[in-house]
């Protein structure tokens, strides 16, 4: 269950033994309301004075707690509707809303109460899944790699992830992993559709497509110092907030913040020891049409994770119901190539259900 957008939650059903058996199930999106986007918002601005993880601000607390409750709604309304219960169901992979990601200062926040949620819906969960890396001098992140190993249908393959922040997983010809965080994803657009027109994102990429790509701020932005940094390396999703368009026209800033974000995705080729087969677009990035015709002239050989038979508004909640089971049973979930991590490492933290004695 992945909560990591400002959107919405996700919540997929996923059986699996954590290693090569996957079959993915049916899955939803509970959109946020407009009233829940700005409680999140507002907790991104107040996490910027965090300096202890565990040391939350009255305000961030609150956001905890409202942000459980949703995720409580949310699996209460998926069991319902599919018939699923604690008696068929093994854990919940919890993801929680990231508000603070530096992993310089091994320092990353993702707000949510994984025993609460246990306690509501009676089912174990693991969360808090990039803590045991970042404490051990990884990135946290990204920690999708190891799904998109198991699902590759070909190698060497990319899997490309647009969400809020975009990444890549490359699984090389002998299933070595090389991953990291690509750029920007759809985080700047959406910011700046809200900023401009009040909408959450640009729906299809319409507004994008009726724009011209502003070259010299394209430029400006390629030249962020993080394009030349070598991975292991990831992003918060405000990393790239002094990236100023704001000269540009709305179609043109949605234009030229898409191009930056194809851009900044097929600059990531740059570190592959190979070239991919194949480019597997996955998360929402892939349903906007000026984003996929940008990767498409950039890139070669580019599909969707739907045209493979994959749901691509899941993967990343079935990702952390097949990490769950990976944490359960003591696997890997980050890997040195994937997130710098001196060594394999698994992680999460289980909370078992609690039921208050009757009285």
């Amino acid at each position: 269950m992945s909560g990591t957008s400002l959107d919405g939650i996700d919540v997929a059903y996923l059986e699996t033994d954590g290693e090569a058996i996957v079959k993915c199930g049916t899955s939803a999106t509970y959109a946020y309301s407009p009233a829940q986007q700005e409680l999140l918002s507002q907790a991104l601005v107040a996490a910027k004075e965090i300096t202890q993880r565990h040391l939350l601000t009255p305000q961030l607390a609150q956001a905890a707690q409202a942000l459980t409750q949703w995720h409580i709604e949310a699996v209460e309304s998926f069991s319902q509707t599919h018939g699923l219960s604690p008696s068929n169901t093994d854990v919940i992979g919890f993801h929680g809303q990231t508000v603070l990601h530096r992993p310089e200062n091994r320092l990353t926040v993702q707000l949510g109460d994984g025993q609460a949620l246990a306690n509501a819906t009676k089912i174990p969960v693991v969360y808090d899944m990039r803590a045991a890396d970042i404490a051990a001098g990884g990135q946290g992140a990204p920690l999708v790699p190891i799904y998109h190993a198991a699902l590759a249908p070909t190698k060497p393959c990319a899997f490309v992830n647009i969400g809020g922040v975009g990444n890549v997983t490359f699984i090389g010809s002998t299933g070595e992993l090389l991953a990291f965080d690509t750029g920007p994803g759809n985080a700047l657009l959406n910011d700046w559709m809200m900023k401009h027109q009040g909408k959450a994102f640009d729906e299809g990429g319409s507004v994008s497509l009726k724009g011209q790509v502003s070259r010299p701020h394209l430029s400006l932005a390629m030249a962020h110092h993080y394009f030349k940094q070598a991975p292991p390396k990831s992003l918060d999703r405000n990393s790239f907030a002094n990236v100023r368009f704001d000269s540009l026209t709305l179609e043109d800033g949605a234009a030229t913040l898409t191009a930056f974000t194809a851009e900044s995705i097929a600059a990531a080729m740059q570190w592959f020891p190979e070239k991919p087969k194949l480019w597997v677009i996955c998360g929402g990035g892939r349903h906007n049409a000026a984003m996929m015709k940008h990767l498409q002239a950039l890139l070669p050989n580019i599909t969707s994770s739907d045209a493979l038979g994959l749901n691509g508004d899941a993967l990343e909640a079935e990702a952390w119901a097949y990490l769950a089971v990976r944490s359960l049973k003591g696997l890997p979930l980050t890997y040195p190539s994937t997130t710098g991590v001196a060594q394999p490492m698994t992680g999460g933290v289980l909370a078992r259900p609690v039921v208050a004695p009757s009285s």
